[in-house]
């Protein structure tokens, strides 16, 4: 099952990076990691924020973790941190979408001076919890996981109940070809009945003619 950790929104200004807002899930790790858990986190954000060019999008491993990272020309940034398994294109759809969001609430002549614990981004934690499930938070992955179960029940039809049609069609002949024989010794026996009788019939006329 896919998961996302972190999501942090930065502002990349040489030669240091400030994170503006940040939401994370670290509800699968103990009471005594989630700190930690966090503060690693924010380290990697800011790290593979400074280390990626402006213009530019990545997907980075970081051990069991995937680092997802868009910085634009106007040095705002979003890091995405996953599991290996979240889809790579949901991701960045995400992170832009929080981007573009970000900078309607907040206009680029506030990014140097805005602070993390005052700057006012709720949807953040939103976007966060939505997207846990990429099926149900973007329309073309569950177009796709749509797709994917019909080809699924498509397959099924095929190994399963076209060969039960196949099988049936097949009895059906082979019982017309075992029924022939008999009803060809039916129609032979009918025949010879009627003859049989006719022949006697001939002959009780006979007899009484003489």
């Amino acid at each position: 099952m896919v998961k996302l950790y972190a999501l942090t929104v930065l502002y990349k200004s040489p030669p240091s990076t400030t994170t503006l807002k940040a939401a994370y899930d670290v509800e699968s790790f103990s009471f005594f990691q989630k700190n930690s858990i966090k503060e690693f986190m924010c380290f990697v954000s800011k790290t593979i924020v400074e280390r990626t060019q402006t213009c530019a999008r990545q997907s980075v491993k970081e051990g069991e973790y995937m680092c997802h990272v868009y910085v634009r020309a106007d040095n705002l940034a979003a890091v995405l941190i996953s599991d290996h398994e979240y889809p790579r294109r949901v991701a960045h759809t995400l992170i832009t979408k929080v981007m573009e969001e970000f900078m309607a609430k907040h206009p680029p002549s506030t990014w140097p001076v805005l602070k993390e614990v005052t700057t006012d981004f709720p949807q953040i934690n939103m976007y966060l919890a939505k997207y846990q499930n990429p099926v149900d938070a973007d329309a073309l992955t569950k177009m796709q996981n749509d797709l994917d179960e019909t080809k699924i029940i498509l397959v099924r039809i095929n190994n399963y109940i076209v060969p039960l049609l196949f099988a049936k069609k097949f009895l059906s002949d082979l019982f017309d070809y075992l029924k022939y024989p008999f009803v060809h010794i039916y129609r032979t026996i009918q025949t010879n009945r009627r003859s049989r009788h006719v022949h006697i019939s001939h002959e009780k006329v006979s007899q009484k003619c003489q």
